[in-house]
This record gives structure tokens, sequence and C-alpha cells, in this order.
């Protein structure tokens, strides 16, 4: 299984639960294979994130992915709050961060360039609009590999 694979499907898995706790599932990064796997599942709610949050949490996934095994070999389950600079994965993560500063990464390149930063200016149910430099840029969706906020 691809590691792309993986995330979603471990993403379909969680995000379910994690929502039914009352927390929103922001990402997930797996790492699985040779040497000792890591799976980083990283959460937020409007009140924050604090450590009985993250213990909470870990205990249902745990208990979770221990019926689903949907990793292979041993791993360590880590969880925690997104952080400054959160991963932006949903319409729904880049309509809450619409005017801050964002970093964009492009499956293809365009015009020669795959890496993006400026501020969140739009957002609709096709993708975003980006100013950089003083001019807009539009991208899709489908055409983001990769997108977080890119505090100063």
């Amino acid at each position: 299984m691809t590691s792309t694979a993986l995330r979603d499907r471990l993403i379909a898995l969680l995000e379910p639960l994690i929502g039914q706790l009352g927390y929103e599932l922001v990402d997930v990064e797996a790492n699985a294979g040779r040497g000792p796997g890591m799976l980083r599942v990283y959460l937020d709610s409007p009140a924050g994130v604090g450590v009985d949050d993250c213990e909470r949490v870990s205990r249902e996934v745990s208990a979770l992915l221990d019926v689903e095994d949907p990793m292979p070999g041993a791993y360590t389950l880590e969880v925690s709050s997104p952080g400054a600079d959160r991963v932006l994965r949903t319409a729904a993560h880049f309509a809450r961060f619409r005017g801050e500063r964002v970093k964009v990464e492009l499956v293809e390149p365009r015009d020669g360039r795959r890496r993006y930063t400026g501020t969140l200016v739009a957002v609709d149910e096709r993708g975003i609009a980006l100013e950089v430099d003083g001019e807009a840029v539009a991208m899709d969706f489908a055409a983001i590999d990769r997108a977080r906020l890119a505090p100063l």
C-alpha cells in the first residue's frame, strides 16, 4: 500500500471516531515499513487541545486501531495539536484561515513553479486563491499536494 493510500485509509477510519469524541481530525502522518513505525494524529477543537484531550483520543484511537489493524508491523501512536504551521487538508480548513499566510505545494509544477507562499484570499468549492507578490494565483483542490499555514 502506498503512503498516500495508507494516509487516506487512516483518515477515513479515524475521522468519524475523532468527530464523535468532539474533535476535528486535522491530519495524520504514517511512517510504516522498515524499523519502528510511527503514526501521528493531529487534532483540533474550538476550545483548543490539551494533554488530557490527547490522552483521551489516544486511548480511543488505539482501541480502534487494535481492531482494524490498518498499519503493517509495530508502530508508535502519537496524538497532538496541529501547531502553528498546521496542515490545511479540507475546504473547511482553508475557509477558516482565509486572510492568513499559507504555503502550498502543487502536485505538478505550473509554469516551472511548484511551491507558492502567500495570503489566502479566496476559497470556494473548487479551490483557493492566494495573493503572491501582489498577484492572485488560483489553484484547484485537486492540484494541491500539500498546504499548511506559514506564520511569519
